[in-house]
């Protein structure tokens, strides 16, 4: 595992550089990934204003903000992900928000479809889901925990409607997309919030 780690964290980037790569692919009607339909280069484009609208418009509360600055551990966050997913464009913007508070926190993000092995690693329920947080310590690069691919919230939300519905319908996805939109990352801090708790019990917040 401590190889396939090392493999993803020397092929990843950091926020910015993913943010840059992403605005240019859209420039080259591109994306991310081995599907390079037109489809996923719509998704892609979708995502970069999804991102940038986060980037500029997300909003850390003092609780959370105090909680995430005194955690002294020293910590690597990898996520996969491909630029064409609409879960992880919603994601990631909080992801960089919450460790820009922290020096800590070393921010990176590989690519899914580039680092199979490590994808293959970390399945959720069998599948490549994206986007997948894995959190490592710094100093022995040992794996401590993983998060995603959807905030707890959400995730209740879309296995209550496959196990009433069996799969999920465009119209789901659309409402997921408002759910999204309505929460503002809440549930994603408040998710990552309880993991830095679990890391560090000394931390306190109401």
């Amino acid at each position: 595992m401590e190889t396939i780690i090392e493999s993803g964290l020397h092929n990843s980037m950091s926020y910015e550089a993913y943010r840059a790569l992403v605005n240019e692919l859209v420039k080259n009607s591109s994306t991310t990934g081995s599907n390079k339909s037109q489809a996923f280069i719509s998704y892609t484009k979708l995502n970069n204003r999804r991102m940038k609208r986060w980037d500029k418009t997300l909003k850390i509360s003092n609780v959370i903000r105090k909680a995430v600055e005194a955690f002294d551990s020293k910590l690597t966050w990898l996520v996969i992900t491909e630029s064409w997913c609409g879960d992880a464009a919603h994601i990631l913007p909080v992801f960089n928000k919450i460790s820009e508070l922290n020096p800590n926190i070393n921010f990176r993000v590989v690519l899914r479809d580039e680092n199979d092995e490590l994808m293959s690693a970390f399945l959720t329920n069998g599948n490549k889901a994206i986007p997948k947080l894995i959190i490592i310590d710094s100093d022995t690069n040992k794996v401590l925990t993983t998060y995603g691919p959807r905030p707890s919230e959400a995730s209740s939300y879309v296995n209550r409607f496959k196990v009433k519905y069996g799969a999920l319908t465009i119209d789901f996805k659309e409402d997921l997309q408002h759910w999204y939109n309505s929460n503002k990352g809440q549930n994603i801090m408040g998710d990552i919030l309880e993991i830095l708790n679990k890391l560090q019990p000394s931390i306190a917040y109401q």
